[in-house]
């Protein structure tokens, strides 16, 4: 059941289903063009929704790949009017599309002559070169910030716990902001259910908005992410329509106390072509369904180890997608899920995981491996071709703007996740970022964490769970088949980061002759490079990563975008200088060291200012270093360097090369 043809990937409503799309209204048609072609639309749209209708779902190819378009995975977008200023690039995911609008995406193109060119125009891709560091830079991240609204309190996530957070804080007489990365508030409770006695998540998030909206002390922020933060400070990019154009911003918010109510990640399993166009996690097929009415294909294979998984088939069997399985990691699965889907008739197979997938030969679908794995036997299943694979891996709490503020983590092997311990004050976590699992819980604990911020009597917060008798605990996320040479990659998380499993060396020789190839190392734990806080998760399940490092790793990876003082500092500091490095950025850069640093020209560098090795790197999250004082006119860097290396500092407007001269000594 399609909706138009120009829109292939869009639910039709001739039957009455959920997955109909809240977000859109069906009779404000839209078109606007994206690279030259003619995208389809509805007034409610983002423009990677309606790209994700009109059936462009492959963001480009890596090592050859070809890769799904997703809202982690998107490129920036320009208007075509702009397309040299990408200082005003805009997010795919939280830009919505206006009519008549001609957007460019500012990555580079995959090479070839003009006929490959014009052959791939038009296509399911938006034919990005992957392979390049720069693919998916998000240019606002080095934009100065301008002043936000002024606040008391700042809670970053508008789903329950947020919209929780921000109420309990004007009731305490706070001047609050709420800063949501989407373009609508509700977070994520509705792919969750209901546990009885609890009202429906529509009606919950229902009220929570009226009520926030009837609250003049509480200023909502939506299409507005937060990506950086320090003690104090939140720095977000919010996408604004002041007059009907999409324009974004960077702006500061301080504010004395922050809530991060961020919500939980899901987990990508493990498995070669785990990233391929028509493979997806439940949690965004559930969002892009239910909000944009968003489904590509008739047939979808469900291959979980999470239980709400099992109420989206219910939901897309309503709609007319056939489910002919639901695959389960956990050998012998109990819900309430899982009885209402046998009762719609789909068939469950329990203690099974997804082995591999490859793209379909014909079409737009994949095939996918099912293996039964289930104590101590495997046994490879008959491959299943579907139109989309619907995986889930659990949920990891999104910890990442915590570890920017200095904030603590540790491995919880029970829940096989990160989990926040202790952080910097007048920061706390609320929700699911917090670890709580329940709706209930993730309500209570967004007035307990202004409480725990106000220094109040603090309000007891419990997870009303099923007892696992009747509701099996999810399980960690599948660890399908180990990739060999001419198998597809296997990609730890489902962002940008690209970082996959190395692949198997394949020898005619036995393992332990002394000639035959040995495996490579691999240790996540000593790379330099960012990691994304499911990255980490991933790395421990594979032993790339020891468990009891884990919340130190995370703390040290998180992908820093340093946000400068521009205050003045009222702070009483001791007697003498501070230390240097200052502790949080003590193990920020592998290998990092002081020096003192002098620019090429006749200037004053700036403390905070990020260090790349050359002028044509301008993405914050591949910064090698930072200036992290001014002592005596001179720059001390914190950066893994060697006297002379030359390096390039970004600054607004501009790039400062630099010479690094000695090591700086107190």
């Amino acid at each position: 059941m399609r909706g138009m043809r120009s829109q292939p990937g869009r639910l039709g409503i001739e039957r009455q289903h959920h997955l109909q799309g809240s977000a859109i209204d069906r009779d404000r048609p839209l078109q606007f063009r994206l690279d030259g072609r003619i995208v389809s639309g509805f007034a409610g749209d983002t423009v990677l929704s309606a790209a994700l209708a009109s059936g462009i779902d492959a963001a480009g190819r890596r090592d050859g790949v070809a890769l799904a378009l997703s809202a982690r995975h998107a490129p920036a977008i320009t208007f075509a009017a702009l397309a040299g200023d990408h200082q005003r690039a805009l997010p795919m995911e939280r830009t919505l599309a206006t009519n008549g609008a001609d957007y460019l995406t500012t990555a580079q193109k995959v090479g070839g002559n003009l006929v490959a060119r014009l052959l791939r125009r038009g296509g399911r891709s938006l034919d990005i070169d992957l392979d390049r560091s720069d693919a998916l830079a998000r240019p606002w991240l080095g934009t100065p910030a301008a002043a936000g609204p002024e606040a008391d309190l700042v809670v970053v996530g508008g789903g329950v716990a947020g919209l929780s957070a921000a109420l309990a804080g004007a009731r305490r007489g706070l001047r609050v902001v709420l800063a949501e990365a989407t373009p609508l508030l509700g977070g994520k409770a509705r792919l969750f259910g209901t546990q009885d006695g609890e009202e429906t998540p529509d009606a919950a998030i229902a009220r929570l908005t009226a009520a926030v909206a009837k609250t003049d002390a509480i200023t909502v922020l939506t299409s507005a992410e937060a990506f950086a933060l320090r003690p104090g400070v939140v720095r977000l990019h919010q996408v604004e329509m002041p007059d009907g154009t999409p324009t974004g911003r960077v702006i500061d918010i301080h504010a004395p106390h922050i809530v991060l109510a961020t919500g939980a990640l899901e987990r990508l399993p493990l498995f070669p072509g785990n990233r391929l166009p028509g493979v997806i996690g439940a949690l965004d097929a559930f969002e892009l369904a239910q909000l944009y009415g968003l489904w590509p294909g008739s047939s979808a294979l469900v291959a979980t180890g999470s239980s709400p998984a099992y109420r989206l088939a219910m939901l897309l069997t309503d709609a007319g997608i056939t489910v002919p399985r639901i695959i389960d990691s956990r050998p012998h699965p109990q819900s309430r899920f899982i009885e209402f889907s046998k009762a719609y008739g789909i068939t469950l197979a329990a203690g099974t995981i997804v082995a591999s997938a490859t793209p379909a030969r014909r079409g737009n679908g994949v095939v996918a491996m099912p293996k039964l794995s289930m104590e101590g036997f495997s046994r490879t299943e008959p491959a299943l071709p579907v139109d989309r694979l619907v995986v889930c891996g659990g949920w990891q709490p999104d910890l990442t703007l915590w570890h920017m503020a200095g904030g603590e983590s540790a491995w919880n092997a029970g829940g096989m996740r990160l989990e926040g311990r202790g952080g910097p004050e007048g920061t706390v976590l609320a929700g699911s970022a917090a670890g709580w699992v329940s709706r209930s819980a993730c309500l209570a604990s967004g007035g307990d964490a202004v409480d725990v911020l106000l220094g109040r009597h603090r309000r007891l917060v419990e997870d009303r769970l099923i007892d696992p008798i009747y509701e099996t605990p999810d399980a960690p996320a599948s660890v399908g088949d180990e990739p060999d040479e001419a198998a597809q990659p296997v990609f730890l998380d489902g962002g940008w980061r690209h970082i996959q499993r190395p692949r198997r060396v394949v020898s005619r020789w036995p393992a332990w002759l002394p000639f035959a190839p040995k495996p490579p190392g691999w240790s996540l734990a000593d790379t330099p490079q960012p990691l994304d806080i499911a990255d980490i998760a991933a790395g421990v399940q594979l032993g790339a990563i020891p468990a009891t490092s884990a919340g130190i790793v995370a703390q040290e990876r998180v992908a820093m975008v340093v946000i400068e003082s521009d205050q003045p500092d009222e702070t009483a500091h001791p007697a003498g200088p501070l230390p240097l490095p200052p502790p949080w950025l003590a193990a920020r850069y592998a290998g990092a060291t002081l020096w003192l640093a002098v620019p090429d020209d006749a200037r004053t560098l700036d403390a905070g200012a990020l260090i790349h090795t050359n002028a044509d790197e301008t993405d914050p999250l591949k910064a090698i270093g930072v200036i992290v004082r001014i002592v005596n006119g001179t720059a001390v860097a914190l950066v893994d360097g060697s006297a002379g290396q030359s390096a390039s500092v970004r600054e607004p407007g501009r790039a400062v090369g630099i010479r690094l001269v000695e090591p700086y000594r107190a």
